[in-house]
């Protein structure tokens, strides 16, 4: 018998409408959303269900609600009595993998998330930095490219999703120079993402250092499941570790492939995608084919997840 994983979206996953369905189905969804109102002192519902893209792409507004609603899906799942093996998240999702693993308080999580969204904003003026998506290169090719652009500013990489997707951030010139070289390596895309600031490169290390100061008032509790963390695609190994890695990880590279390897080293045969979007089954899809691969964003998503895992 394989090991279950639930894995958790990151920033992008957002949409209007996000989690009503299992919401208006589970009072330990509805639940959430009213604690996560009750904790951020506004209408969290009133934000997702009735506002408007614009306002949930507000980088300090998008992180609270994802988690919120990744935290409502991830409560119908325990409900039901489904328990993973081991958990993560891509970026943001790392610390709704930690609520999952009962190493932080959901209020706290959420609160937290929304102070990180706005520090990582303010960190870099508007138009200063960028990110753009390099496709069908390796990661080694676009490290190469990486560097050879940091003569111009800083450039890195930023998420390594899968093979063939990986994002590079920093600096505009030094990112529009990346996307030139990868094309020129024999990239089939190149392109700027419309994101608000440049994520997880050194340019954002003072937003973690503001977000040190908001973890100090943060109690972390012990690892009832074990974390994979994006910063060493490995398994955080002390209540002691988890403060300092969620501080490097909003300026350090997000190994999101190396991570879903370790799973599977470990004998992970299934993957739960638990909150909006299925951007995260689609990287798992690229990295292997050898695994069973659900998500829980609605009802229909729901039943054919509790089908497959009860089969």
């Amino acid at each position: 018998m394989g090991k279950l994983a639930f894995v958790f979206a990151g920033q992008g996953a957002q949409a209007v409408g996000m989690g009503k369905e299992l919401a208006e189905n589970f009072d330990v969804a509805m639940k959430t959303f009213d604690e996560a109102s009750e904790a951020l002192g506004f209408d969290i519902k009133d934000m997702i269900w009735n506002g408007d893209k614009e306002t949930l792409m507000i980088t300090e507004n998008t992180q609270p609600t994802i988690v919120t609603m990744s935290v409502a899906a991830l409560r119908v799942l325990q409900e039901k009595g489904i328990k993973p093996d081991v958990v993560a998240g891509l970026s943001l999702g790392e610390y709704t993998a930690h609520i999952a693993s009962g190493s932080m308080n959901f209020e706290d999580g959420v609160r937290l998330v929304k102070k990180r969204g706005k520090y990582m904003q303010e960190e870099v003026p508007v138009g200063k930095g960028a990110m753009a998506a390099i496709l069908a290169l390796t990661a080694d090719e676009v490290r190469e490219c990486c560097e050879e652009a940091s003569k111009v500013g800083v450039c890195t990489g930023a998420n390594f999703n899968c093979p063939g997707q990986i994002v590079v951030s920093g600096e505009v010139a030094a990112v529009e120079k990346c996307c030139e070289l990868a094309k020129a390596k024999g990239a089939k895309r190149a392109m700027l993402l419309p994101v608000s600031a440049p994520f997880h490169c050194e340019l954002l290390i003072g937003a973690g250092e503001k977000l040190a100061k908001e973890l100090e008032n943060v109690e972390i509790g012990d690892m009832q499941i074990p974390v994979i963390t994006n910063v060493t695609a490995d398994y955080v190994g002390s209540k002691e570790d988890i403060k300092p890695l969620l501080i490097k990880q909003v300026s350090s590279s997000v190994l999101w492939e190396d991570t879903i390897r370790k799973m599977l080293a470990d004998g992970v045969d299934t993957f739960v995608e638990v909150g909006p979007g299925k951007a995260l089954s689609g990287f798992i899809k690229k990295i292997t084919k050898d695994v069973n691969v659900y998500n829980v964003e609605d009802m229909a998503s729901l039943e054919k997840t509790l089908e497959g895992l009860n089969a």
